[in-house]
């Protein structure tokens, strides 16, 4: 059963196992970590996985051991950005219809806790990015900086959705990396596409609070676009693909990946097409099915490798 304090708020899954299951006092922490909302560790780990089957190849066994090190990687990072997210935030969430009642504004949890809490999971992911190549390690700390500035973007301009592009893509280079101790010219496309797929689906997250941003001061390229939404998704998701089919010829892949990137731009097209940009749950649904965007993009590099 959720707390009293977390009733009524419709941001809060009072299904989800974390809520059902972890002991009252873990609930809020979970939370914090937005264990109850995977589709975000969803999204930071597609673009790893991604990368990690073009440096990987054809040697499946070999790539789903890297697949499992990077999942492990990617819910503490989530979980440490978001923790990290709502201490910077917690007086603009409680301010928010959707968000006030997150366990900072509604008190369920204390700011030393928090600190804790994200420090915890940042050494997580620390034990875990040690583990690599000398070069990964310095890829990977370079994320740091966009991890840490991307919650002050939306209180200094209404492109803060280009940040978080840059941080959540990280993986598309970090997880080449890992593995070859090198980049190459499609990565920097793989990754490049996914700061353009991010514009995509952030984009439509954050049309859900364009009124209460727009009381509270918080910028975004939702209120940014307001006027002519899909024309600047299609601009975003068109830069997407174009650039991944970047890295299908840099890479170079063969044939099937172009044919299953026909399917990622047609699911582009299906979300912009289909958006509702003021019905929140209309925008939820699109945002989420992105996770069936980056399977499309796996199976796509995968496919790409056979002739």
């Amino acid at each position: 059963m959720a707390t009293d304090r977390t009733t009524g708020f419709t941001d809060i899954d009072h299904q989800h196992w974390s809520l059902r299951y972890l002991p009252p006092a873990a609930r809020p922490f979970g939370r914090l970590a937005r264990w109850d909302r995977p589709i975000g560790i969803w999204l930071l780990l597609f673009p790893c996985w991604w990368s990690l089957a073009l440096a990987v190849g054809s040697d499946w066994e070999h790539l789903l051991g890297w697949m499992i090190l990077f999942a492990l990687g990617a819910i503490a990072m989530r979980g440490a950005g978001c923790t990290w997210n709502d201490i910077l935030d917690r007086k603009i969430d409680a301010g928010v219809e959707r968000t006030r009642g997150r366990p900072l504004p509604s008190g369920e949890a204390s700011l030393l806790g928090a600190v804790i809490w994200m420090a915890l999971q940042a050494l997580v992911g620390a034990v875990i990015l040690f583990k690599f190549n000398k070069f990964a390690v310095l890829v990977g700390l370079g994320s740091l900086v966009l991890v840490a500035i991307y919650p002050l973007m939306k209180r200094i301009t209404s492109w803060p959705q280009v940040v978080l592009g840059f941080a959540f893509s990280w993986g598309a280079l970090l997880g080449f990396a890992a593995v070859s101790g090198t980049l190459s010219w499609a990565t920097v496309a793989l990754y490049f596409g996914g700061v353009s797929w991010t514009m995509v689906y952030d984009t439509i997250y954050a049309m859900q609070d364009q009124r209460d941003d727009a009381i509270v001061g918080v910028r975004s390229t939702a209120r940014r676009f307001a006027d002519a939404p899909r024309r600047w998704l299609t601009l975003f998701a068109s830069l997407a693909v174009v650039l991944w089919a970047g890295t299908g010829l840099l890479a170079p892949l063969h044939l099937p990946y172009f044919v299953v990137l026909a399917a990622v731009a047609a699911h582009f097209a299906w979300q912009i097409i289909d958006l509702k940009p003021h019905d929140q749950p209309d925008c939820l649904a699109k945002f989420k099915a992105n996770k069936q965007l980056g399977w499309l993009m796996l199976a796509a590099i995968v496919a790409g490798q056979f002739g």
